[in-house]
Order: structure tokens, then sequence, then C-alpha cells
């Protein structure tokens, strides 16, 4: 199977999801295997959403149009274009997934297959419906990836290589585990905003999407503010108030309600607004409905401190401040080429 007819099966199944990826579900006729398939993947849309409290419609149809927007022609061939992807014998890679997010390890499955491999795949139960639905219909429009696609809830075995994403702890594990295999190994990490206090009100609404959506639950949600001395956070809280009705949600609400207590009783000195706390922190993650923040004295030393725990740091969001840093707004918008822990996964599975 060549390169280009794995891209194409790509595209067509981005076409697939592109259906799906607005509230209102939009059939197109056009669609390739839609008779089969179209149905189905909206009953898996149901049962993910039952399964998973946090997989709302509002989530996970956002999660579709991300992939439907990144699965093109244009988009596929800019992201493979620096390699030198040649048809080799396929070794079979295990990925194990977290289950955070909706389809959160589908670029891992992605990467994998399209650099001419096979692929394991180990769900979380948080997130198994929808990924082995979409497998079935790429093996559909490309029959060639029928036996390349496996999926497994029992131990891994035989395989070449794995890609496992977990906790600070489960990774520790997951070193030991596969140490002898080539390997890249994800633990917690978590997504920072650096405010200057020249921000518009343009900007503070747009990082209110990088802190609220999915509920915070992914590696690219904002967790931790930087702020500089003497900041008032009026603005800021001004800035996210469209999000309010997130508060209307049994499951951020108990969480709301549960963490506000704690610091409550704990009389610790935090700020909030019927649905949001802040809370002056050192540390990088903040539970559900709360971010923590952090004065700094001078940009040069913020800059240091960040390169100093780079290893803990998933996304950088600011305006103006520092290089490699995403605008206000994107964390969760990542291009096919804007790697996990800034770990090339195809330059990975292209060595292996």
């Amino acid at each position: 199977m060549q390169l280009q007819e794995r891209i194409n099966a790509f595209v067509k199944l981005g076409d697939f999801i592109r259906q799906f990826s607005n509230e209102v579900v939009q059939k197109d006729d056009k669609v390739e295997h839609n008779a089969l398939f179209f149905d189905g993947f909206k009953h898996q849309l149901k049962l993910a959403e039952e399964h998973n409290g946090w997989f709302t419609t509002k989530n996970i149809t956002f999660a579709l149009n991300s992939w439907s927007e990144a699965l093109t022609f244009d988009n596929l061939s800019k992201w493979l274009q620096p390699y030198e992807i040649s048809e080799s014998e396929p070794k079979k890679v295990a990925i194990i997934m977290a289950g955070n997010i909706p389809l959160v390890g589908f670029h891992d499955f992605l990467a994998v297959l399209i650099s001419g491999h096979s692929v394991l795949v180990k769900q979380s139960s948080n997130d198994k419906h929808l990924l082995p639905f979409l497998a079935k219909y790429l093996e559909f429009v490309a029959p060639e990836f029928k036996g390349r696609i496996t999926f497994s809830e029992s131990k891994l075995e035989n395989f070449d290589a794995v890609i496992a994403t977990g906790s600070d702890n489960t990774a520790r594990y997951f070193e030991y585990y596969f140490k002898g295999k080539p390997s890249i190994i994800r633990n917690n990490r978590n997504s920072v905003a650096v405010l200057t206090g020249n921000e518009s009100e343009e900007d503070l609404k747009n990082l209110s999407e990088d802190i609220f959506r999915y509920y915070g639950l992914g590696c690219r949600n904002v967790s931790k503010i930087f702020v500089p001395k003497d900041y008032d956070f009026t603005s800021f809280f001004e800035g996210i108030y469209h999000w309010h009705p997130i508060i209307n949600k049994a499951k951020y609400a108990n969480n709301y309600d549960y963490n506000k207590a704690v610091y409550l009783m704990s009389e610790f000195d935090m700020l909030e607004n019927g649905f949001f706390m802040i809370k002056e922190d050192e540390s990088y993650a903040s539970p559900i409905a709360t971010a923590f923040y952090e004065y700094y004295d001078s940009p040069e030393a913020l800059k240091k401190k960040l390169g100093a725990d780079a290893d803990k740091i998933q996304c950088i969001v600011s305006n103006g401040f520092m290089e490699n840093e995403i605008p206000f707004g994107h964390t969760q918008k990542p291009q096919l080429w804007d790697y996990a822990d800034s770990v090339d996964s195809i330059k990975f599975l292209l060595s292996i």
C-alpha cells in the first residue's frame, strides 16, 4: 500500500467525519459507504455520550470538527512533506491511549498507519466507542488496512514499538515495562497562559476557550496563569463570563462545589465568580473549575522559569511574549505537525 493511497484513505475518513462535525448532523450523499456507516456512527456518538458524562455533544462535535479540518489532502501532504517515507516491511506499534477527551489518541493512530506500520490499540475505557468504528470505515475505503489495525482489551503482546500516554505514575510503570522496546512515553503536562495586562477584551474571551473547552480536562487546556504584580483580574473575569452556562453541567458543578468547599474550609485565598475560581499557587496542575495563578517580577525571569519547567508544560499561550507561543483561543486547535510533548512521532516511527 503506497503512501498516496494511505493519504487518500484518511482524506475520505475526514469527509465522513465532517458530516458529524456540527451539533446538527448533515448527511452528504457523496461520502463513500454512507449507507453502511452513517447511522451506525450516529449510534456510536450516542453511546459515547451516555458512557462518559464529560463527552457532551458539544465536546464530541468540537473534536470531530477539528479532525475533519485536519484530514484534508493539503494538510496531510504538508505534514508529511519533510519526511522520506519508504515502503518497507511494516512493524507493529502498540498505542496505549488516554481517555480524557474524545479521540485523544487519534493522532498516534493516524501517525502509525500513515507511516506504513500496523497498529495495536489499547484504549481507555472512558473513550472506547468512536475510534473502532472509524477504523472499520477506514478498512472499507482502503481494504489494504485490513489486518493492520487491531484493538485489544487484554495484555499487549507481540509488538515492535510502543507509544503510551498516562499519568506521571503510569509513565514510570510504562518506562519500566517497555524498557526493551523503542518507545514514546508521555506523562502529565499542563498548559499555561502569560498575561501582561495589555490584553484586549477579545484576547481574554479567546483565553476562556483555552480554559474551558473539554471542561479543562486536556493537557492543552490552560490550568495556570502568570500575571504581573498588581494585576487586576476584573477584565479577566469579564472576558470569561460568557462561559457561565458551564455551571449547569452537573459533573462540572459538583467539582466546582467540592473544590470551593475545600478552599473555604482550608481558608485559602481565592477569587471566584459563581462558576470558576482562581487561586494563587505554584503548581501547574489545577482541579476542574479552577485555575492557579502566579505573579512574575519580570518577563526575563518568567521566560527563564518556563524554560526550566519545559518538561511540565504542553503549551504556552500569550501574545508577543515569547517564541513558539500559541495565540489565545488556539490550544485545542493543533495542526498535524504540532506534536505532543514536542516529540516528533513520525520521525520516531520511521526510525524503528
